[in-house]
């Protein structure tokens, strides 16, 4: 399987099963394009004959030979057109892999009133509730005992906002270290906040205990304020900017992310991403709303073309902008990239992560809390659902039909399963609109990545 596309000037070649990237002329590309025409799957030692007289009228015929002989070689190196290893995987893929990370709803509220919260600004499905330090410390213990041998370990304080917990959430770190030394674990955590809590003292404990934090913000202050408003419906975008930019300078503009929302009201996000870049900040991530499309805010299919120009405008700012800054959707690595596990499996949702309730429910992500019918169990009674686990740990590209002939798939490593169950009804079909954005993201990534080489 191959995908060609133009983009920028480049024409791109993309060998879906090795992740060769191929940048190449224009009469290479023809030719390609009139095998992918002809579905052709393996490409003959000659010139079809079919292609030739198509392009005979365009290029000459020793210039189309000569061409289609170096797309023949390429074929035999294994770097087009080439066969999917990974399509046995179940022969060498241990389907029940340790938890090695865990979602902490730390709190279950909010001093926010997002539109397009997908937690119900805080309640997920429930009631207000903030976690104790008794379920917090089960938790831990939850996953040291649930990781095996596995030695690092990933904690992310999530809520609702984090900061109306903090108290406890120290108290979890702290109680997690002096764990880690009993069990030779190796902790990790991150927070998410609004930041509209954040003061001197939380900022230094952030910075000393937390790997990663992620900023919430989505971007120019009219755009953050129209949904990012507070319980009496002011916006939010002054009070945390300075305290955002402290905490990036404060962590050397590494190891965060400023994270954003967008809707229909502004699907010129691209701008918001170069506003953000503009304040300063280096890594930079702005995503798409997953809602139904009975929201004024959503995004249909009617949008998509106005979307795709926005991250192609993105990925020609940021090629042209002297200070560089990371977008966390164009980061693709293609010399090593993930390894092959995650590539047909992605987060590990429900398998190798889980988030955990204030109530000390089991759940397989963020996501997937409050909704019954995939909890996996209870700390206050240690049970945990095998049965749910197993079922997750099945949901591999090669298990989602659309997955499977789709050039993606090794790059999205099948998409959101809490996205394809919310919004398709089913974990095993995608999320057409979320693959489209993806796609489109993807093409941009590999084009930059050639434009930079060149």
């Amino acid at each position: 399987m191959i995908h060609i596309y133009e983009l920028n000037g480049c024409n791109i070649v993309l060998d879906v099963n090795s992740g060769a990237v191929h940048s190449v002329d224009k009469i290479v590309y023809d030719i390609l394009s009139e095998l992918e025409n002809m579905k052709v799957e393996t490409p003959a030692p000659n010139l079809p004959s079919e292609v030739l007289n198509k392009l005979s009228g365009k290029y000459n015929e020793n210039d189309l030979i000569e061409a289609y002989n170096d797309i023949f070689e390429l074929y035999n190196m294994g770097l087009l057109y080439s066969t999917d290893d990974y399509i046995n995987v179940d022969e060498f893929y241990d389907k029940k892999a340790p938890v090695k990370a865990m979602c902490l709803h730390i709190a279950h509220d909010c001093n926010l009133r997002c539109e397009y919260c997908f937690a119900d600004t805080g309640e997920y499905r429930g009631k207000r509730e903030l976690m104790s330090l008794e379920i917090g410390k089960k938790a831990i213990d939850f996953l040291i005992k649930n990781s095996e041998n596995r030695r690092n370990l990933e904690v992310d304080f999530f809520g609702g906002e984090p900061l109306m917990n903090f108290e406890v959430v120290k108290q979890i770190v702290l109680y997690a270290r002096e764990q880690e030394k009993k069990y030779n674990k190796n902790f990790r955590f991150t927070l998410t906040t609004n930041g509209l809590l954040l003061d001197d003292d939380k900022i230094s404990f952030i910075n000393e205990h937390m790997s990663n934090v992620v900023l919430s913000l989505d971007g120019r202050k009219e755009v953050n304020d129209r949904v990012r408003k507070r319980v009496d419906g002011s916006g939010c975008y002054e009070s945390i900017m300075p305290k955002f930019k402290k905490i990036a300078e404060l962590r050397n503009q590494d190891k965060y992310y400023v994270r954003g929302t967008f809707t229909r009201y502004n699907l010129d996000f691209y701008e918001d991403v170069i506003h953000l870049a503009d304040e300063g900040f280096k890594q930079i991530s702005i995503e798409p709303v997953a809602a139904q499309p009975t929201c004024d805010y959503s995004i249909t299919e009617n949008q998509l073309p106005e979307i795709f120009e926005s991250y192609e405008k993105l990925a020609q700012h940021m090629l042209n902008r002297k200070d560089k800054f990371n977008f966390f959707h164009f980061m693709i690595d293609l010399k090593q990239g993930p390894c092959v596990i995650k590539r047909i499996r992605g987060c590990g949702a429900g398998n190798e992560y889980v988030a955990i309730s204030p109530s000390g429910d089991i759940y397989p992500c963020h996501q997937f809390v409050g909704i019954e019918k995939y909890k996996m169990g209870s700390l206050k009674n240690n049970s945990f659902n095998e049965n749910i686990k197993d079922e997750f740990s099945k949901y591999t590209i090669f298990s989602k039909p659309d997955c499977m002939k789709c050039w993606a798939k090794y790059y999205c490593s099948g998409g959101c399963n809490a996205a394809n169950y919310l919004y398709e009804g089913d974990i095993k079909k995608s999320y057409k609109i979320a693959c489209e954005m993806e796609k489109k993201r993807i093409e941009c990534s590999i084009m930059m990545k050639v434009k930079n080489q060149h």
